[in-house]
């Protein structure tokens, strides 16, 4: 699911509601049509893996970054987290593969590295739900598809905050947000036909000049 939505729309406070960062004044949240004020918090939060728009770095080597998503991580498992978000070609460059010290005497990433970093982190949680902060922003179209293709391994509910159509095209549902209100839902062809604030939005990336597919 690709949400959508100018600044201050309310896309991130969304977010911060499914892991219980915050509660909701009024109405619920369900997953699997069960209340997650019933559910143990440290149950609900095991399930997420959450990358907020920040991208967070510790020192410490690059294997200990991503296990910091999953403590008792094997290393198989921080491999395939590292390969499914599309960071080996970065790890296989550095001096010391994994064992790359980060931070003030190390290594500094780029935006997008840390960026990706951060999703490996989220990944080798094997999380039910995968929530994505606008975490894709410093990628590439093409690494961004590579690393939506690798999610589909994964047996999880992904849901992604951008500004990019790229993105948003090849989601199963749009949800578009305005002023802490969910203005119009549906897929790419939907909301082309019947939202007009999705078009100014698809026309301000593309241009005019007929349809785009992704």
């Amino acid at each position: 699911m690709a949400i959508l939505g100018a600044t201050g729309s309310g896309k991130s406070t969304l977010f911060q509601l499914i892991p219980r960062l915050y509660d909701v004044d009024d109405g619920n949240i369900l997953i699997d049509n069960k209340n997650i004020r019933s559910m143990k918090l440290n149950v609900l939060r095991k399930q997420i893996g959450f990358v907020p728009q920040e991208a967070m770095l510790f020192s410490g080597t690059i294997r200990e970054n991503i296990a910091w998503g999953k403590e008792d991580a094997t290393m198989e498992e921080i491999e395939k987290a590292a390969k499914h978000a599309q960071l080996m070609d970065t790890i296989e460059g550095l001096p010391n593969k994994f064992d790359t010290m980060l931070g003030q005497k190390g290594v500094n990433l780029s935006g997008g590295q840390k960026q990706r970093l951060s999703i490996a982190r989220a990944l080798v949680r094997n999380p039910k739900i995968l929530l994505l902060d606008d975490s894709t922003s410093a990628l590439d179209v093409k690494t961004e598809q590579k690393l939506l293709q690798a999610l589909k391994e994964y047996s999880c509910t992904t849901l992604m905050i951008t500004q990019k159509m790229s993105t948003t095209m090849n989601a199963d549902t749009i949800l578009l947000l305005d002023d802490g209100r969910l203005l119009a839902k549906g897929t790419h062809e939907e909301l082309m036909k019947t939202c007009s604030l999705y078009q100014k939005i698809y026309q301000s990336q593309f241009g005019d000049g007929g349809m785009h597919h992704a």
